[in-house]
């Protein structure tokens, strides 16, 4: 038999992302580290000889529908160009990191695995797993260096991902996410700001910082938060638009809030994740803050920016939660009134403090909480958009509705979808990564319609 080369040249591969947007960003080293080597990118997992997954662990329904997918592979045929036996299936990121070799034992048509630490040694895994008959498994305990020498293919030109730390040191009892990622490592200031110009000097419209905790950027580093003279420094290299994910409220500071009213390019929009309202809850969750320390950084936010969106993440059913402590998050969502709340039925994950706690309450009355809880959140993101209606917002234009390729669909400067009929006589092409002004004629609960003006 003629052996198959290892090469990664003219190989097809695709790669399917879960998770947060530092997993996108991973996913788009992977790209551009296999582009590199070779390899060509498809849009499908029926073209492609290699299957990457760069996976997410914090919740158990990301990793029940990962490995449902991994074993749904075995039905689908390789190209016929081919000379492969067998699709090779790649799988990364938190799950690859939480689980390593258990994957294989698992999933035995899995070729390679890889962690959070190592993303430098996915071509040569790969090579690995193309000319042998076993799997190929490296996941490492730490990273030496922040990892930003990898080459990157954006997925769009005129957007990008600018890591800024990885890891967290929080530990809040309920989250896998310090054990996957890491302790906080924060890149040098001189080098992010090197890449936000090289960034801007491409064309980039919009720059997302990104971390686990962006607000404690630098301890490590410098021996105190450095995130709001960063900010002023990425601001000042020229970018239009300045996003950043994600804060904890513990390390949110008032020079970080009062940046909001005094840089133009950052944008009026914040995530800032608050999980519970209830003090006894965020207690036992290890979340640091109280509901009324939270409620003090809203008022302090919308001091320095009226019109900011903010946006959260809610976590229904944690163990120990009562009716009133549900209450208590209820109302607090209710007086904040947010532009978007991320909700979610607690997810007990191997390994963390909180698995190791018992429910208190039961399946149907922790369901009956989130129904009602997000039936609030849709009115409230319905009554935040009306703020909108009539004004003209510049949009960026990213593309059209997947529903219909004649209305163009973008972002405004609080993150909100906007769609705008395509006028006549101009191409996509044409708008695509530009700013354009758009006048509301209707909000609606997810996102603004309108018209180029």
């Amino acid at each position: 038999m003629t052996p198959v080369p290892s090469s990664l040249q003219n190989r097809t591969f695709h790669v399917i992302t879960f998770g947060c947007q530092m997993n996108k960003h991973d996913s788009e080293r992977i790209v551009g580290m296999l582009e590199d080597a070779g390899a060509r990118r498809v849009d499908s997992i029926e073209e492609s000889e290699i299957v990457v997954y760069m996976t997410c662990c914090v919740r158990a329904a990301a990793e029940t529908r990962l490995k449902g997918q991994v074993a749904s592979l075995k039905n689908i045929e390789l190209p016929a160009h081919s000379d492969l036996e067998e699709r090779i299936v790649c799988i990364g990121g938190c799950i690859g990191q939480h689980e390593g070799e258990h994957l294989i034992e698992e999933l035995p048509h899995v070729s390679a695995v890889f962690g959070t630490f190592n993303l430098s040694s996915v071509p040569s895994l790969l090579k690995q797993a193309i000319a042998g008959h076993t799997a190929a498994v490296e996941v490492l305990d730490a990273a030496d260096e922040f990892p930003t020498c990898l080459p990157t293919s954006r997925e769009v030109p005129w957007s990008a991902w600018l890591p800024i730390s990885i890891g967290c040191n929080n530990f809040c009892t309920y989250c896998i996410v310090p054990y996957v990622r890491g302790r906080e490592k924060s890149r040098t200031v001189e080098d992010i700001i090197a890449e936000a110009r090289s960034l801007v000097r491409e064309g980039v419209k919009e720059i997302t910082l990104l971390g686990q905790n962006v607000n404690s950027y630098g301890r490590d580093l410098y021996g105190s938060s450095q995130f709001s003279e960063l900010l002023k420094r990425v601001s000042d290299t020229g970018i239009e638009r300045l996003r950043f994910a994600t804060s904890h409220p513990k390390d949110l500071t008032d020079e970080v809030i009062a940046l909001f009213g005094e840089l133009p390019n950052l944008m009026p929009a914040l995530h800032l994740p608050v999980q519970s309202g209830s003090n006894a809850i965020l207690h036992e969750m290890n979340r640091r803050y109280t509901r009324e320390r939270y409620l003090e950084l809203i008022d302090k936010l919308r001091l320095a920016r009226p019109d900011i969106a903010l946006s959260t993440d809610v976590i229904v059913g944690f163990p120990g939660e009562t009716e009133q402590d549900f209450l208590d998050t209820y109302s607090l969502i209710e007086q904040v009134g947010y532009h978007q709340v991320f909700t979610f039925l607690y997810s007990p994950r191997e390994g963390t403090p909180a698995a190791e706690l018992a429910p208190t309450s039961t399946h149907e009355e922790i369901q009956g909480r989130f129904d009602r809880l997000v039936e609030l959140v849709q009115q409230g993101a319905f009554s935040a958009n009306q703020a909108d209606l009539g004004a003209t917002v510049p949009v960026l234009i990213e593309g059209t509705s997947k529903r219909d390729p004649s209305i163009l669909a973008g972002k405004s400067p609080k993150n909100q979808t906007v769609h705008a009929p395509l006028p006549s006589g101009v191409t996509l092409e044409q708008l695509l990564g530009t700013i354009v002004p758009v006048k509301i004629d209707e909000a609606r609960t997810w996102y603004l319609k309108g018209h180029l003006v």
